[in-house]
């Protein structure tokens, strides 16, 4: 890196060539930069006194400003530090110059990435109020220990902010974000209290739900009635929400558990400072049905006829689905119902000899094949043997997975803490060191990290959907008064719940079905509820 003192003479004279210094200035918070004269100001009066000060060596101030107002020394995503960087690959500066070293980055392994791009450059760095020379290891050794002290520094009221923002959210306080519909911020006490008319339509909203018991129908009718999200107007005078509801966000507010009076915070419920404005009972209906829903966004709500096994069922002989279909005698004023085998419908009936099957036929039938399972012992235990096999399974496979990322993460902390002590020592050669590092940052320990931790909690679900073979016996005897007491869309939920695959062959009038084995568990809870 070039030496901040050196004197580049011209091939016949003694001129000092120019040596064109940045001002980098950054501010962590907004807090006082409408004032005449701020941090920032101060901060850049400071460089600019330095570089007159070393006028005689060539030192000359770029009129440019590299400001950064409100930005977080721990990551380098600023607006004037990506300008500076810009400026840097475009050769049109030659010295960086700091008020301090936690100006420009308060982490160890973004300011070793900064020093990589220095160093590419033949940069010079200066602080101004930390005197050092980084082309000695004496000065590399000194510039990592202050920076070690601003990371350090930096995590220590992270911490610290977020022991408050933990103790705040325990105690059911407000902390912050944008409200919710329903709710608005009383900008003296920092606190949700009830907006009354938009409480009425968030009640209003999970009755709807209730009734439909279908996102999109709900979503429809919301569009009529034209209501909108929470609209809310930040202290920037920002305009946020006030947009129609889509079904990310009609899902968020009917799972929020702020409309019971309660805060969520990593995984537990607290109770809030706020009134609840939905009762439990019907929040609890609404969460049944939405996990009943699963994925399918509704999509067994909308089966029009209640058929059964529409989505299930499929020809054997052709690998095709069956779709239902109604045939009208209209001289007679009846309907008939049967499931045909699409390839038939589009190729020609000689195609497929299935051909079609009554609806009333392979309903009943699959219904009574449910029904005597839980009479046949030896069928229940291997039932119970599949599912404890299938648990097993993904068991070991999720476990497989955290280990590898369990010493990914053991490799990674021993080979940064390794880097960085030769890196102070000046024993590896700097360029390596901060690519290596760049490839090891905190990003991607902490997305391992948390993918560990959903792993974890996925062990811990997987396990749970063993089942005994009592459990399963005493729920599929029971199975007839649970179909008994169901309305028909239930009864389309439970069969697709249970069931994961029908395949009929029409010629040789047989049937097969395949359980959804980690869904035995649901139906054992439901009978024994």
């Amino acid at each position: 890196m070039k030496q901040l003192t050196q004197q580049t003479r011209e091939s016949s004279s003694d001129v000092l060539s120019t040596i064109r210094c940045a001002i980098y200035t950054r501010k962590s918070t907004e807090e006082g930069l409408d004032m005449d004269f701020n941090s920032l100001d101060a901060q850049r009066e400071s460089a600019e006194a330095f570089i007159e000060s070393q006028k005689s060596e060539g030192l000359v101030c770029l009129t440019e400003h590299y400001d950064d107002g409100g930005f977080t020394g721990g990551n380098i995503e600023r607006p004037a530090m990506k300008r500076l960087m810009t400026d840097i690959e475009a050769e049109k500066v030659d010295c960086i110059v700091v008020y301090k070293v936690d100006r420009l980055s308060r982490s160890i392994l973004d300011f070793a990435k900064i020093m990589e791009i220095l160093d590419k450059h033949d940069i010079s760095f200066v602080s101004v109020t930390q005197q050092f020379n980084t082309t000695h290891s004496m000065g590399r050794l000194t510039l990592n220990i202050l920076l070690s002290f601003a990371q350090f520094e930096r995590e220590i009221i992270s911490e610290r902010t977020r022991d408050k923002l933990t103790a705040a959210r325990k105690k059911g306080k407000w902390i912050g974000g944008t409200p919710v519909l329903g709710y608005d911020i009383d900008p003296q006490r920092k606190c949700m209290i009830v907006n009354h008319e938009e409480a009425f339509k968030v009640r209003r909203i999970f009755e709807l739900y209730l009734d439909h018991q279908s996102l999109r129908a709900t979503i429809k009718q919301l569009n009529n009635l034209g209501w909108i999200t929470k609209r809310w107007v930040t202290v920037k005078g920002r305009v946020t929400g006030g947009k129609a509801f889509l079904i990310q966000t009609l899902f968020r507010l009917l799972t929020d558990v702020t409309y019971l009076g309660k805060i969520k915070f990593k995984g537990e419920l607290y109770e809030g400072e706020h009134e609840a404005i939905v009762e439990e009972t019907k929040w609890q209906q609404v969460q049944k049905i939405l996990k009943r829903n699963g994925s399918n966004g509704g999509k067994l709500v909308r089966n029009k006829y209640g058929a059964l096994l529409k989505g299930l069922l499929y020809c054997k002989p052709c690998q095709a689905a069956m779709v239902h279909a109604i045939q009208v005698n209209k001289s007679k004023n009846t309907r008939y119902r049967f499931y045909v085998c699409s390839r038939a419908q589009i190729e020609g009936w000689h195609t497929c000899s299935t051909k079609s099957v009554s609806v009333a036929e392979i309903e009943g039938f699959v219904i009574d094949l449910i029904r005597n399972i839980g009479r046949d012992s030896d069928l229940i235990a291997e039932t119970v043997k599949q599912v404890r096999n299938s648990v097993q399974h993904r068991t070991e496979m999720l476990e497989k997975e955290l280990w590898i990322i369990n010493e990914k993460l053991k490799r990674n902390t021993v080979e940064v803490d390794k880097l960085m002590n030769d890196k102070i020592q000046g024993f590896n050669d700097h360029s390596c060191t901060f690519s290596r590092l760049s490839l090891l940052d905190d990003e991607q320990i902490r997305l391992a990290r948390s993918r560990a931790d959903e792993i974890r909690e996925k062990i811990s679900k997987t396990k749970n959907e063993t089942v005994g073979n009592r459990e399963l016996s005493t729920a599929l005897k029971d199975f007839n008064s649970i179909w008994e007491s169901l309305l028909p869309r239930e009864r389309v939920r439970l069969i697709h719940l249970l069931i994961k695959r029908i395949e009929y062959d029409g010629a040789e009038e047989m049937l097969s079905l395949t359980f959804h084995q980690t869904e035995i568990k649901t139906l054992v809870e439901l009978a024994l509820a």
